[in-house]
């Protein structure tokens, strides 16, 4: 870990920054005293959304045409264009 005065944390900040990225923790001391750390700020994650479940199948049936399963008209659409 390393600890640099104010003022020479003033002087060096490019170079408290580059170590404290490098993962090397940086304390800052005045008068031989820490008085602040320096660390990485995290980066922010994005919310999260719920999925409802229940619009997903309202969905589903909406789209559902009742009389063959999509992947029985895609089949006969291949079908029909090989013949």
């Amino acid at each position: 870990m390393s600890e640099y005065s104010i003022a020479m944390a003033k002087d060096q900040l490019p170079r408290i920054i580059d170590r404290m990225l490098d993962g090397e923790a940086v304390t800052i001391t005045r008068r031989g005293r820490p008085v602040a750390r320096v660390i990485p700020i995290e980066p922010e994650r994005p919310a999260t959304r719920r999925i409802d479940v229940q619009a997903l199948r309202r969905l589903r049936e909406a789209g559902s045409t009742g009389k063959t399963p999509v992947i029985d008209t895609v089949q006969a659409m291949r079908d029909d264009y090989r013949y």
